[in-house]
């Protein structure tokens, strides 16, 4: 199937009234559909439209950083408050343990008392090392954070305004895509009911339904015609100025 938006524009048509001819109004109502092609493209792939959605996917990317911050920042928070709570517990449990070896006299008892602060005492050092860690690390993402939060105007400004720029567009194309589709129904009334189902069907077959002749050759196909094909579609189109390409199918206005 032939692409409308690499197929060539048929020349621009006079404005259609009662003195306008068949391939005149086919001409006309051709250029309107490939003009109402080229704005739907324009619409979805446009370079507004692009800048738009790279704009609010730094916006997305932006707040996933943010809250990725944030929740570490929690999670550190939560990980040092943990540590200070397990700490003061051994802390009291160490205290409790000195005041019994004070009292104790088989020595055995003293020194599984003694193996106990101990291990105590490693659990402590064990937390004070991974609360210095979990510190250290707040630290670094508390000021990540920051900076962060500091490039969010510049971030969300530039989706805005590439926002509105692309509701600018895509306003200004369906206003045009409006005018396009009032001009359509005009130029379909004047042309009749079977020409406009063939249009229809060779425009939903091949994009482009209506090319003219220039020279020999078939601006819809770029292929030239032979000099018995030219005698041919001359004498099919000698009563309205239409016929069909031999080689592309197309309504060939000769």
């Amino acid at each position: 199937m032939t692409d409308a938006h690499d197929a060539p524009t048929p020349s621009e048509a006079p404005v259609a009234d009662d003195t306008l001819t068949v391939p005149q109004l086919l001409l006309a109502l051709q250029s309107v559909d490939t003009d109402a092609d080229q704005l739907a493209h324009r619409r979805v792939n446009s370079d507004v439209r692009a800048r738009s959605a790279t704009a609010s996917a730094d916006a997305t990317r932006w707040e996933q950083r943010r809250d990725e911050l944030q929740t570490r920042i929690a999670e550190l928070g939560t990980t040092i408050e943990s540590a200070e709570e397990r700490g003061a517990e051994l802390l009291t449990h160490r205290q409790r343990l000195d005041q019994q070896l004070k009292t104790v006299i088989a020595p055995r008892e003293a020194e599984a008392l003694m193996q106990e602060i101990a291990t105590i005492e490693s659990q402590r050092d064990e937390l004070d090392i991974a609360e210095l860690e979990a510190l250290e690390e707040q630290s670094v993402a508390d000021d990540q954070l920051v900076a962060h939060l500091g490039d969010e105007a510049s971030v969300r400004d530039a989706a805005g305004r590439a926002a509105d720029a692309l509701a600018a567009e895509v306003a200004e194309i369906d206003a045009e895509l409006a005018r396009l589709d009032g001009r359509r129904t005009e130029l379909r009334v004047a042309i009749s009911e079977s020409l406009l189902a063939t249009y229809d069907r060779k425009r939903a077959a091949l994009g482009v339904a209506v090319a003219p002749l220039v020279g020999k050759q078939c601006q819809g196909c770029h292929l030239e015609l032979s000099a018995a094909e030219i005698d041919t579609v001359k004498d099919e189109a000698a009563a309205t100025g239409v016929t069909d390409c031999p080689d592309c199918g197309r309504l060939l206005i000769v």
